[in-house]
């Protein structure tokens, strides 16, 4: 139940590039009408820990599984820059290592190159996936993806006086910290601008593949998918990514533009929850 609370804990598996850190969040208690296991992957750069507040919620009646990236948060990274689908094999690896597939299936929520990553696992691991929630797909248009790129691999390596990473880092502090919603505690904030920074000049990596990345993927979606979309610079974008989608709703949230997993926890939950869970039988009940 909804009410319930929630146990949230940290820990690691297995992948193909090393080790593979996560969030875990469970029920307390026992609980009715149990849901699939819900499988969380984040923007780039970040980690789990953006989604702390949403493991928390969406733990209460569910078992709740937020990846690090590899090469982000606690992850170990892969040995070079890699593509949407390397990533998502990684995480496939991690679903079987923790034996996810042994439960009642999964459901997979992404936010920006977490959708990419999200739609491509579903299309890898049709065999225990069974609804997709995503958010803010980045597709732009080819020439804009290609410069991207381009801008991506001239990120300079490390230099004795730091010039490169303490300029990116003045950049990312403007943009987390100064830039952001006057709700959200500074030192939270600043909390989010670390892990952000945690890669320095590695933290492009994952940008490899979002800027290579083929959509026309996403029109062999199976499940049934939901595009739930806040009001920020990627909302057109996304919406014409979700029109490739063949079993796609569309739900926007015009309320939330920044720090949407510190400020909108209960609406995102609530109109996750109404997507993902199924009616269940009275008597089934979940030990966590």
């Amino acid at each position: 139940m909804a009410n319930a609370a929630a146990y949230v804990a940290r820990a690691y598996t297995r992948c193909r590039f090393g080790q593979l850190h996560y969030l875990e969040g469970r029920p307390e208690h026992a609980v009715a009408a149990p849901s699939p296991t819900l499988v969380l992957l984040h923007q780039n750069p970040s980690s789990s820990l953006e989604y702390e507040g949403l493991v928390r919620e969406m733990a209460r009646d569910r078992r709740v599984i937020a990846f690090d990236t590899p090469g982000y948060g606690m992850s170990d990274p892969p040995p070079r820059p890699s593509s949407i689908e390397a990533y998502s094999a990684a995480f496939s690896d991690a679903i079987d290592a923790l034996a996810l597939t042994q439960a009642r299936g999964l459901d997979v929520f992404g936010y920006h190159t977490g959708a990419l990553l999200a739609a491509d696992l579903s299309l890898q691991r049709t065999d225990v996936i069974g609804r997709i929630v995503l958010s803010g797909i980045p597709m732009r248009d080819p020439q804009e993806r290609a410069k991207r790129l381009r801008e991506a691999r001239a990120t300079p390596a490390p230099t004795e006086d730091g010039a490169g990473i303490l300029a990116r880092s003045a950049a990312l502090w403007r943009y987390v910290v100064t830039e952001r919603n006057p709700a959200l505690p500074l030192e939270r904030a600043a909390e989010l601008f670390a892990e952000k920074n945690r890669g320095m000049h590695r933290g492009w990596w994952a940008y490899e593949g979002v800027w290579s990345y083929d959509y026309q993927r996403l029109t062999q979606l199976t499940q049934p998918t939901l595009v739930l979309q806040a009001h920020e610079p990627l909302l057109e974008l996304s919406r014409a990514a979700a029109s490739l989608i063949p079993r796609c709703q569309w739900l926007e949230l015009p309320d939330l533009n920044r720090d949407i997993f510190e400020l909108g926890v209960k609406q995102l939950a609530d109109a996750m929850r109404a997507f993902l869970t199924p009616l269940a039988a009275p008597d089934e009940t979940i030990i966590a």
